[in-house]
């Protein structure tokens, strides 16, 4: 092991995948945002605390450390699934949640959905013959969650419950702001070139479709597209410039911990009558408010009135921002209708974030917090301090709403 601790001032400190070896057999594959500075976690002196009893003995038995970078954490988790699925490391297929892994697949019909599915249901709920590419395992659903939100940016795909047609009914917020193709202007043609997109990314194969791209590109500039050339070519500068700043602040979240919440968003909603709608989100990290971070939404789609409708809008577009930091507790105003809303949409962008609500009684005083109770005993003074913030704020910026029209 003193070996192995001497590797450790030659390795990168930049993305990619290290692997522990013992000979020429690979032990165990993980990803890393740095290289150097994960590798140095394991050799801590409460690795068994921190990991596990069987991390702690794969250690021990490594001999050498390898390791590939890459470009992006986005890319490094590409990157794990695939030598994951190509070597199957011993100590990665025996971890205690390996049946819990999920699979990225893509569905083998006209229009693909692409969506994830655990191990345990790839082998026991899915029809084989469903999916036409199934990529994994990805050993961490929280950073997979994150990463489909990157690459969806990039090439909007259809979902595992996105319809192919409306038959009437408005574009869902997701067609509206660019996450789902609107098929009414997409031909089956060209979403199927974005699913071959989507393939060559999840095989690690980036090189090789940023060439595709490229001529994709010149062949649209001279047939004189100039607009399809442009989108082109903000794709091939999105590939070789991957933002995943998310990426990289989710690989170090514990999830689920109570006593690790250093961000808590509240939400709230105004209006008078159903008029003016007015949402907003601010935040409190570690204790204090963040007003720099405060978000302030004016309500476009939700029915005049509705609160629950208005909050669904204002967590749609906030959860469609990956750029801004994601908080470990959220915070609603309201009763349980309030947290049934905010859970569904957390669960359709795939997040696992606790939510907690403040009840208010006829005075609209806090009178009951509703949510799980190790969050509201161990932060029931920040809840009520962003929620009462939240309300200051959404007043404010409802009357300047009111104020504008009036003039």
């Amino acid at each position: 092991m003193a070996n192995l601790e001497e590797t450790i001032k030659d390795l990168p400190d930049t993305p990619g995948v290290y692997l522990f070896k013992s000979r020429k057999d690979i032990l165990y594959i993980g990803k890393a945002t740095s290289i150097r500075d994960r590798v140095r976690s394991y050799f801590s002196s409460d690795l068994r605390t921190t990991r596990s009893l069987l991390i702690e003995k794969m250690v021990e038995e490594a001999d050498s450390i390898d390791f590939q970078e890459t470009d992006s954490v986005l890319e490094a988790l590409i990157l794990e699934a695939n030598l994951i699925k190509k070597h199957q490391p011993p100590y990665n297929t025996q971890e205690k949640d390996s049946k819990s892994f999920n699979h990225v697949v893509i569905t083998d019909e006209d229009y693909p959905r692409l969506f994830t599915v655990r191990a345990t249901e790839l082998a026991t709920v899915y029809d084989p013959d469903e999916f036409k590419y199934v990529f994994g395992p990805y050993p961490r659903g929280g950073a997979l969650k994150e990463a489909l939100r990157i690459i969806r940016k990039i090439f909007p795909y259809r979902g595992k419950k996105d319809p192919v047609e409306l038959k009437g009914r408005k574009s869902p917020l997701k067609m509206q702001i660019g996450l789902v193709p609107d098929f009414s202007e997409v031909s089956k043609r060209e979403y199927s070139n974005t699913i071959q997109n989507l393939r060559l990314f999840f095989e690690g194969r980036k090189g090789k479709l940023i060439k595709k791209l490229e001529r994709e590109m010149k062949e649209a500039a001279k047939e004189k597209e100039f607009e399809k050339a442009e989108e082109l070519k903000r794709k091939i500068f999105a590939l070789q410039h991957i933002n995943d700043v998310s990426l990289i602040k989710e690989e170090n979240l514990r999830e689920e911990d109570p006593e690790n919440i250093q961000r808590i968003e509240a939400y709230d909603i105004a209006h008078m009558g159903g008029g003016d709608s007015a949402g907003v989100m601010v935040v409190i990290e570690n204790g204090f408010l963040k007003k720099q971070d405060y978000r302030r939404f004016k309500i476009r789609t939700a029915k005049a009135g509705s609160d629950t409708g208005a909050l669904k809008e204002v967590l749609s577009r906030r959860l469609a921002h990956d750029e801004w930091q994601y908080p470990n507790l959220i915070v609603v105003d309201g009763s349980t209708a309030q947290i049934n809303v905010a859970e569904s949409i957390l669960e359709e962008y795939g997040f696992k974030i606790p939510v907690v609500s403040v009840v208010k009684d006829e005075k609209h005083q806090p009178r009951e917090l509703k949510g799980e109770s190790r969050f509201i005993t161990t932060y029931e003074k920040e809840i009520l301090l962003a929620n009462q913030e939240a309300h200051r704020f959404a007043s404010s910026y409802h009357q300047n709403l009111r104020r504008k029209r009036m003039r």
